[in-house]
């Protein structure tokens, strides 16, 4: 591993003390600097590193995948507003609820009704961005890698890692077989990012997701358990924006929706993204019988305060059993517990995205050529409905039917699902231009251009995207109109109010691969160029108004 990728944890932007008494001569000591850490994007890496240097900054790493760096600023430095700047800030896993005493035996593959004796996910590799793994006989010869971004050295300290990846991948040699992971097929990569507090911050994990990005002919899935209460839209936050890098390149992400719940808006970054897979947790009772499945109360429910209806779906979260990491935090935290002297019970919405990760490394395996807006369309589509499981109670489209998705990805090319994705890729790819044209009139506030440009689109293109609002949750719609405006600038960063406002929808649109950018079958933003009453038209709610857009046609 090169030594660009490693940055040690915790380094906070260094500030000037200011010693009272008599200033000395500023030849003899000079003012000290007081710094601010930031992420700078744009338009790529190496125009982002000339922006810092020219306004007097230090680059710490080029990031490639967000086009920009990570880097120090001077407090009261201005970059040209073609530049986001976003601050650094802290986070964390996301924390797993309180593990219960005692439950059923079942393990994680007869919850989901797998066989025992699965190989799954052979061939397929899952990075595991997290707290590390540790050296346990359950992944002896299971981990093809590993990254320490951590500056903690090798290992798992906190033991969230280790729980992810034995969910994913463990061979159950523990335990005779009976706790095998969701794909012990596949093989893993340690991304370490946080510490044995199971902290971390922005540019470790973007550091982290470039070695994912370097390395992305070696990588099938990403494996994100991590949560973080980002001040800015998905549109411009580095975090979500290396993420969906990430999957323009081909490799499926997942992730959680937090465990902040049960209320309405409470998932969190990068759960907020609508391009990416987010999962949430079920408590599936320790059984496999879907009838008794409800949504853990601990499960960040949507709509995202941009108006979004997530999670994608749920999947077994609550009182499952993975692996200890003996001696981390974690473990002696919760004694109680324990399973055994090899396995633990947690509960979360993070280990719902690694028994996720898990079911797709094994699609993966029956058809490598999926792509991830594919991968997304058949998790969703074959996922189970249950009472317990609404929309409304943050369940998303259903249950995660993990044989449904197995046995569909062998049979893809041929459904009709697939057969719809083609045609709505193809019609939307051959209007490309007409839509960057519009994204830009968008951005531009031009409502005149943007009719003009609306009216271009061909009708299949306009049919699309009609048909994808329609999709969108009526208590999403409600919540855009009226909160996302309201909410979306309240960041104190100048640069990335300046940037967002003029260039995010082109940035979005400019893309010749429309399914790289949008997610037509489920409740991606873009459709919201079609509809009555998203955000796009109350967008900046001090300078737009719904009436102004009143020519936009409804769905």
């Amino acid at each position: 591993m090169k030594n660009s990728y490693r940055r040690t944890f915790g380094a906070a932007a260094a500030t000037a003390l200011v010693v009272a008494g008599l200033p000395a001569p500023a030849s003899a000591h000079p003012t000290p600097v007081a710094w601010r850490e930031v992420v700078v994007t744009g338009t790529d890496a190496e125009g982002a590193a000339r922006a810092v240097r020219a306004a007097g900054g230090r680059v710490e790493t080029l990031l490639p995948v967000v086009r920009g760096v990570a880097a120090r600023l001077p407090e009261g430095s201005r970059l040209d507003p073609a530049w986001l700047v976003a601050p650094q800030r802290e986070i964390k896993v996301a924390a797993a609820a309180a593990p219960a005493q005692s439950r059923t035996a079942e393990t994680i593959r007869q919850m989901l009704g797998l066989p025992a004796k699965g190989t799954e996910g052979r061939g397929v590799t899952v990075a595991v961005v997290d707290t590390g793994i540790a050296d346990v006989p359950d992944l002896a010869g299971q981990v093809a890698h590993r990254v320490d971004l951590s500056g903690t050295g090798a290992g798992d300290g906190y033991g969230h890692g280790t729980f992810m990846a034995g969910l994913i991948g463990a061979t159950g040699a523990a335990s005779d077989g009976a706790h095998r992971g969701v794909a012990p097929g596949a093989k893993l990569i340690d991304v370490k990012v946080a510490d044995a507090q199971g902290r971390t911050d922005l540019t470790t994990v973007l550091s982290g997701l470039q070695w994912i990005s370097d390395h992305r002919k070696d990588v099938q899935v990403v494996n994100l358990s991590l949560s973080s209460h980002s001040p800015l839209p998905y549109q411009i936050d580095p975090l979500t924006q290396a993420l969906e890098s990430l999957w323009h390149q081909g490799v499926m992400v997942v992730v959680p929706s937090g465990n902040e719940g049960p209320g309405a808006g409470t998932v969190t970054s990068p759960g907020n993204d609508p391009l990416l897979l987010t999962t949430g947790g079920l408590d599936v009772s320790g059984t496999s019988d879907r009838g008794d499945d409800v949504v853990g109360t601990w499960s960040g429910r949507g709509p995202t305060w941009q108006g979004d209806a997530k999670p994608d779906l749920v999947a077994a979260g609550g009182h499952v059993v993975s692996l200890r990491s003996p001696g981390s935090v974690v473990d002696q935290a919760n004694p109680q517990a324990r399973v055994g002297d090899g396995y633990f019970r947690g509960s979360g919405t993070s280990m719902a995205a690694a028994v996720t990760s898990g079911v797709i490394a094994g699609a993966l395996a029956v058809q490598p050529k999926l792509r991830p807006d594919a991968i997304k369309n058949l998790v969703t589509s074959t996922a189970y409905a249950s009472s317990g499981l609404s929309r409304q109670s943050g369940g998303g489209v259903g249950g995660l039917d993990a044989p449904a998705v197995l046995a569909a990805a062998g049979t893809w090319k041929s459904s009709k699902a697939q057969k719809r994705y083609d045609e709505d890729t193809a019609t939307v790819a051959r209007d490309a231009k007409r839509w960057a044209a519009f994204a830009k009139a968008v951005a531009d506030d031009d409502q005149q251009a943007a009719e003009q440009a609306w009216n271009k689109l061909s009708a299949a293109s306009r049919d699309w995207s009609a048909r994808a609002w329609a999709d969108l949750d009526p208590a999403a719609r409600a919540w855009a109109a009226r909160a996302w405006a309201a909410r979306a600038w309240a960041g104190d960063d100048w640069a990335a109010r300046a940037w967002a406002a003029r260039a995010w929808a082109a940035r979005a649109w400019a893309s010749d691969d429309w399914a790289a950018r949008a997610w037509a079958d489920a409740d991606w933003t873009a459709r919201a160029w079609a509809g009555d009453d998203w955000a796009a038209r109350a967008w900046a709610a001090d300078r737009w108004s719904a009436r102004a857009w009143a020519w936009m046609p409804t769905s």
